[in-house]
């Protein structure tokens, strides 16, 4: 018999190519500059804030340490996103350095744009020649660097005044954009997007971030509630401290499983902007507003926005309001709103057990 020839598989469609550069550049690298982002300006602001309550200050000077790597840490994650090979990956500290530094308020975005264009540059150099050691570093180093020299600063001012409508906004209009920073952040939380680098892009702070809190703290702790029938303790810790994107695969079987949490981000958002007035002025600059109850890291910013304020005149004390609408928009509002819109969901018969089963 004939051998039939070898067939070569087909040249990928425009449609497929977006979505693959859509994954690497919007999900896995804005996810990876929010791990980065996290694991340097947002643990040290906590360790600061710990070391400014307790009269520590070693914990006050290790935070500022910590707090002074952000671009560089963010600049790496993006490489480790992009599978960039070591000498790309080191070189681009000095990258997200300048592209922060040069950036301003915007300098998470900048240090997005700037680590792409570099870290992918380098990688196309990356040993095709024989002194690989001086001309992979030179490429990333210097493509970066320069570009961050040439818009980082615009990418910046467009990010601050973006950013800065949203929180004009919604002091104007504090009910209307509570629920739309609310709905909007916190579907972000669930997507596989990074709602932090987002909120970190635009510096989101003050109601606008409160708001953020609320849609995020709506999104996981709802789900966690509402799927407890499905995933017992488990689930609850994994979503409800953890994140609700676990739940990204059933919602796309079910996309009816989302309305719950999320018809409970509609309500919970205004309530932080007119009720309660929630702030977020977190010190980091707004990445804890995207992270709700994930490792309480949302709370945590809500109390060192507290904690700063009061230092520095802004705010005469904690008062046990504050307290009380922290706690029932990030947690208790959450779970009721959500768990009774879910009911009303499961008797219509949109959702059904089962629908939020986790693998876990």
């Amino acid at each position: 018999m004939a051998k039939e020839p070898n067939q070569s598989p087909a040249p990928a469609t425009v449609w497929e190519r977006v979505k693959k550069y859509v994954q690497l550049y919007l999900v896995d690298a804005m996810s990876a500059m929010a791990q980065g982002l996290f694991a340097s300006l947002l643990v040290g602001t906590i360790i600061s804030t710990l070391g400014t309550q307790f009269n520590l200050p070693v914990l006050v000077e290790v935070g500022n340490f910590a707090k002074s790597m952000s671009g560089p840490a963010m600049a790496v994650a993006i490489g480790y996103a992009l599978k960039a090979p070591p000498l790309v990956l080191f070189s681009l500290t000095a990258v997200g350095t300048a592209a922060n530094s040069l950036g301003g308020g915007g300098g998470p975005l900048a240090v997005l744009i700037m680590a792409i264009v570099a870290a992918q540059l380098g990688k196309l150099v990356s040993k095709k020649t024989p002194v690989d050691i001086l001309v992979t570093p030179l490429v990333t180093l210097g493509s970066g660097t320069a570009l961050a020299y040439l818009i980082a600063p615009a990418v910046g001012s467009v990010a601050t005044a973006f950013g800065q409508l949203i929180k004009d906004a919604t002091v104007l209009q504090p009910f209307w954009m509570g629920i739309i920073v609310s709905v909007l952040v916190g579907i972000a939380l669930t997507l596989p997007i990074s709602s932090a680098a987002l909120c970190a892009a635009f510096g989101l702070t003050g109601l606008a971030g409160g708001a953020a809190v609320a849609g995020c703290c709506a999104q996981m702790v709802g789900f966690a509630v509402i799927s407890f029938r499905e995933n017992r303790w488990g689930g609850l810790v994994a979503q409800g401290l953890g994140t609700s994107m676990l739940q990204v695969p059933n919602i796309v079987k079910n996309p009816r499983i989302w309305i719950a949490p999320t018809l409970a981000s509609a309500v919970t958002g205004p309530l932080a902007t007119c009720l309660f007035r929630l702030e977020m002025n977190d010190p980091s600059g707004g990445v804890a507003s995207g992270m709700g109850t994930c490792g309480l890291v949302g709370q945590i910013g809500v109390y060192s926005g507290w904690v700063n304020d009061v230092s520095t005149g802004i705010k005469a004390g904690i008062t046990g309001m504050d307290w009380l609408g922290l706690i029932l928009i990030s947690i208790v509002l959450p779970a009721i709103l959500a768990l009774a819109f879910d009911l009303l969901i499961r008797k219509i018969g949109w959702v059904k057990d089962g629908d939020m089963k986790l693998d876990i």
